[in-house]
């Protein structure tokens, strides 16, 4: 137990809980390329992009390895007991997070803390006891649940955590569970890689006074790993497209044999043109979805993001601005397909929904 002389000074936190929200200013532009992240080269006007090979026999534009894989993370959780803390005259609530080890944010959870986040000398905080990981500079929530052997999705819901889904440097998350497997392969067999994890665990955590990267323009501007991706305008996108044209396989939902398929199945030609369902910015373009092949996401305003999968060939970058009807990937049957096909998933927040509720009929 700790103690200190009361006193009746009231600390304003301020931005002091801004270890997950970005400032509203910053010095410096970071959609600009930095001295460790060069440009590509150009390539004369009219030229296709160059492709290289991926797994599943997908082909994609030359890009960097995703965050999770560029940016590893050791396991080396702080143990903090349950605790109280009597804030002192001149306290922070980062300060006191530092003393104790727990996170800024889970000791404002803990006591009831509400935007002012105002503490006061005098004041007596429950320190919630548990395991703390220091975020450090390009780490992803993917790579810190791997690291651990632990669902990404049980951090989110044990820290709170909202879109936009940025880790800050220096924040501390609650990692929950308490045994740790045994050896780094254990960790990594533990954790399976799915589309929730990349849209809320994908991008790498940044400094608390640095904004994220604004959307390119053009697929021969690549990101660096290290750089996250601001999200699209918070204004609905209004009206969907349909991706293809062709016969809906399989509806959203449990089929016959009880297997929940979180989207739709569209039967098309191999090669066929995937379009663009709405406006948005390209969150993912990879093959690491076990079952979908060659896949893009796409984050949209209002909260909504598409997924388009089984493609073979992918036309797009991450962190790519995308217009509605735009071509994106060439459809395949790559992953778990058993015929050319394309896979189409539309979320709302984390959750599915079903795509044909907001497409237009045919």
């Amino acid at each position: 137990m700790r103690a200190a002389a009361a006193y009746g000074v009231t600390v304003a936190l301020g931005g002091l809980l801004a270890g997950c929200i970005p400032p509203g200013a910053d010095r410096v532009d970071p959609a600009t390329p930095r001295p460790h992240a060069p440009r590509p080269a150009q390539a004369a006007p009219g030229t296709p992009p160059a492709t290289e090979q991926k797994g599943d026999g997908v082909t994609a534009l030359p890009s960097p390895p995703p965050a999770w894989e560029a940016r590893r993370v050791v396991a080396d959780a702080r143990i903090v007991p349950s605790d109280s803390y009597l804030v002192m005259r001149g306290d922070t609530l980062r300060g006191i997070a530092e003393r104790t080890g727990a996170g800024s944010e889970a000791i404002a959870r803990a006591n009831g803390l509400v935007p002012p986040f105002t503490i006061r000398a005098g004041q007596r905080l429950a320190i919630p006891g548990g395991r703390y990981h220091a975020v450090r500079e390009g780490q992803t929530g993917i790579a810190i649940a791997r690291a651990y052997g632990v669902d990404w999705s049980r951090i989110v819901t044990a820290n709170a955590l909202a879109d936009p889904f940025i880790l800050r440097t220096g924040q501390r998350i609650l990692i929950p569970g308490d045994a740790v497997p045994r050896s780094a392969a254990e960790r990594a067999a533990a954790f399976r890689l799915d589309i929730d994890d990349i849209l809320t665990g994908g991008e790498p955590a940044i400094a608390v006074d640095e904004r994220p990267a604004r959307a390119t323009q053009s697929p021969r501007r690549v990101l660096p790993s290290t750089a996250a991706v601001a999200p699209p305008p918070a204004t609905s996108p209004g009206r969907f497209g349909w991706p293809v044209d062709g016969r809906v396989l399989k509806r959203f939902g449990a089929g016959d044999s009880g297997e929940r398929n979180d989207g739709i199945k569209i039967a098309v030609p191999v090669d066929t043109p995937i379009l663009a369902a709405a406006d948005g910015t390209v969150a993912y373009v990879g093959t690491g979805v076990p079952g979908l092949g060659g896949v893009v996401i796409i984050r949209h305003g209002g909260g909504l993001t598409t997924v388009y999968g089984h493609a073979n060939q992918l036309l797009v970058q991450r962190g790519q601005a995308i217009k509605q009807g735009q071509k994106i990937a060439l459809s395949g049957d790559s992953g778990y397909a058993d015929r050319p096909q394309l896979h189409f998933e539309l979320r709302s927040g984390r959750t599915p929904v079903d795509p044909l509720t907001r497409l237009p009929r045919r």
